[in-house]
């Protein structure tokens, strides 16, 4: 019979219902309706200035000294998705207070971490997150929208007549040979910092080095697609595409149900990557903000039989390493975090994400149905009056997703790191109980 004595009689607490996985949405708007107005000052704040740098960005790109005012066109760019990074992070940063896990520190003795700190932990990886799952492309399209309303005549007039003033253009137009001068002065700056970041000196190594990481990766964009269309034929007739076009093509004629299944495939990993991908790069970016999990690999394979193959790759070669790295950087960008933060936060209960995903893509379809009811109560039979009535309808229809989002990821990371807490407590009190 098991018994225990003295102050381990008392058995540790049990999760209540309150932390059960199916109270996240009920969490969600615990913390909205706590910190609400806060929440709407950092959306507002950061959606007018993206907005004003966005305007900024499209006036400047046109007028004399053309690939001077391109390389600041994409300067301005780069500070918008910076502004996205520290309006996401802000938002986040202000309703930790509300959240059970941040109590539980306190209680415990954890000082109380500065906005800078988060933000400064956050930039790298919130860049790697954005750039490699294309987010990037609606600020893009953002960017072309605004130029395009700015002088709408002439962007038509332009379409007719065949003629290029740059309408749209300021993110395509700059010359090569510039931005690959660019690239490099912006590879510097990535590099420097980022190895300050790495030796935890400076108090905004890692923002900057997300800059430079940025304007990295949007400078070579330009001068990587001038490179590719020059050799795009040559590339189409080099043996191994061809091979490959010809083994696609054989597999279909020989291989029976290969063409229906990667038509369905290819109709469903969409819809996979925008209900589970996407709500857990997003989750990702949490976890980072609140600093309770790492990202790196290491961390992602801990307590896994690949833990093991990677001490053996440790031992090998260093250009071994060396190459590998180099192979996986692009999959380790995009999907390391990701599996991290789905691992730990099935450990805080299996059915926590399958409700935060859920909640998820339903609040961005009810989104859409919301921003279509928006314009049908505002249509008007006055010509342009969309114009004036158009933005604030987009305004509050984001403003309400993206606050229930936030909101919907702090709970979530809540109830994991909480779960795992007290479950972690639970097992160290059984494995202390004494037999007698």
């Amino acid at each position: 019979m098991r018994q225990v004595s003295g102050t381990s009689a008392l058995a540790a607490p049990r999760p209540s219902w309150t932390l059960s996985p199916y109270a996240l949405p009920l969490n969600a708007l615990r913390i909205l309706a706590k910190c609400a107005l806060p929440l709407i000052l950092w959306f507002s704040a950061g959606r007018l200035v993206r907005w004003a740098l966005l305007l900024l960005a499209a006036t400047v790109s046109h007028g004399s000294w053309y690939q001077a005012r391109l390389v600041l066109t994409m300067f301005l760019f780069t500070l918008v998705v910076m502004t996205s990074l520290a309006t996401t992070v802000g938002m986040l940063y202000v309703v930790r207070e509300a959240l059970q896990e941040t109590q539980a520190r306190r209680a415990g003795g954890e000082a109380k971490e500065s906005l800078f700190n988060a933000l400064n932990r956050t930039a790298l990886v919130f860049a790697g997150i954005y750039t490699t799952w294309s987010f990037v492309a609606d600020d893009a399209r953002e960017f072309a929208g605004i130029d395009m309303m700015r002088q709408p005549d002439r962007y038509v007039l332009d379409a007719g007549s065949g003629d290029d003033s740059g309408v749209a253009a300021g993110l395509l137009n700059l010359d090569p040979k510039v931005s690959l001068a660019t690239m490099i002065v912006a590879y510097v700056v990535k590099w420097y910092f980022g190895r300050r970041h790495e030796a935890g000196e400076g108090r905004f190594s890692g923002v900057l080095a997300t800059f430079g990481e940025l304007a990295f990766a949007f400078f070579g964009i330009n001068a990587i697609a001038a490179a590719a269309g020059a050799r795009s034929d040559w590339i189409g007739q080099r043996s191994a595409i061809a091979a490959w076009h010809d083994f696609a093509a054989n597999a279909e004629e020989s291989v029976p149900g290969w063409k229906p299944v990667a038509e369905w495939l290819g109709g469903v990993w969409p819809y996979v990557i925008d209900a589970l991908a996407i709500p857990l790069t997003w989750l990702t970016i949490g976890i980072l903000v609140y600093g309770a999990y790492a990202e790196d690999t290491r961390t992602t394979i801990r307590g896994t039989r690949l833990e093991q193959a990677a001490v053996h790759l440790e031992r090998t070669h260093n250009w071994t390493r060396l190459a590998l790295a180099k192979l996986s950087a692009g999959w380790t960008a995009r999907w390391i975090p990701l599996l991290n933060s789905l691992r730990l936060t099935v450990r805080g209960g299996a059915p926590l994400f399958g409700l935060f995903a859920l909640c998820y893509v339903g609040l961005h379809v009810g989104g859409d149905y919301l921003l279509r009811a928006g314009r049908y109560l505002t249509a008007s039979e006055e010509p342009y009056l969309w114009f004036a009535t158009g933005e604030p309808v987009v305004y509050v229809v984001d403003l309400v997703v993206t606050l229930v989002t936030m909101c919907l990821i702090a709970a979530t990371f809540d109830l994991a790191a909480t779960r795992r807490r007290l479950t972690a407590g639970t097992e160290e009190h059984d494995r202390s109980s004494p037999a007698r």
